[in-house]
């Protein structure tokens, strides 16, 4: 892949601001809506059963997070889905501590049907959606990327889409092609939301390329260079995540090319 293509990516998230519709945990809604107006996209948080499916359809892009779920938020998660597949919006599922818990492993690997364009999660998480391991510590992976590959590239197969497993070297793959993206800062790991923030990116960049995988590399490039501007500037977490909001919003394509990937097939 060629850095060339994030800079158009990028270029063309902040000429056309799309709409993310996003379903996502009450941790981080805060974070996650500040990330996606930092970046040049439109953040709605529509999360009621009545109203999900009919403004997934509508949106640019769908992101849906399991991370604080419960009965009325699954149905809305499931609706918004089978919505934006329905429409052709292009939609992310975020597994959030799939695998320890049998409520959410049960949602996420239904919502899988509806052939998510992206599935962003840790590499624990991977391996819990794709049969291939029991989760990690609540959200934290117990397993590397490397470990997680094999389940990844089988997991797009069955989806159609990309699966991009987030870790100190993020793996993003399609099945096919893959490519790494490395760079960023263990700070992010320290920031409440910050991978959950990722996911709406990725629905926001997904949403303005025609290949999925441009867009979730482009999305992972973008937040790992904000990182290691912000890590530069900040004294600890709390003015780390100031920071990187900044850093999000100052970005502009030439700064992606400058994006540390390594492909790999």
């Amino acid at each position: 892949m060629e850095t060339v293509e994030l800079a158009a990516a990028r270029e063309a998230l902040r000429t056309r601001g799309p709409l993310v519709h996003c379903l996502t945990n009450t941790v981080v809604q805060t974070l996650t809506a500040n990330a996606l107006l930092a970046v040049g996209a439109a953040p709605a948080m529509v999360d009621a059963p009545e109203e999900a499916g009919e403004f997934a359809a509508v949106a640019s892009a769908v992101l849906v997070n399991v991370g604080t779920v419960h009965a009325r938020t699954a149905e809305a998660m499931r609706l918004a889905a089978r919505s934006a597949a329905t429409a052709g919006v292009p939609w992310v599922l975020d597994p959030v501590a799939v695998g320890g818990l049998a409520y959410r492993t049960t949602l996420a690997t239904g919502l899988l049907e509806h052939r998510p364009a992206v599935v962003r999660a840790n590499a624990s998480e991977i391996l819990a959606l794709a049969g291939s391991g029991a989760g990690g510590r609540g959200v934290d992976s117990t397993a590397g990327t490397d470990e997680a590959a094999a389940a990844a590239a089988a997991l797009a197969g069955r989806t159609g889409g990309v699966v991009a497993v987030s870790g100190p070297v993020d793996l993003i793959t399609d099945g096919d092609r893959t490519v790494r993206v490395g760079g960023g800062s263990a700070l992010l790991t320290r920031t409440t939301g910050a991978g959950c923030a990722l996911g709406a990116l990725v629905a926001a960049y997904v949403a303005v390329t025609d290949d999925p995988l441009v867009g979730a590399v482009a999305a992972h490039a973008h937040v790992a260079l904000a990182a290691e501007i912000a890590a530069d500037l900040a004294d600890g977490p709390g003015t780390f995540a100031a920071q990187w909001l900044d850093a999000l919003d100052a970005l502009d394509g030439d700064a992606l090319t400058r994006a540390d990937l390594r492909d790999a097939g």
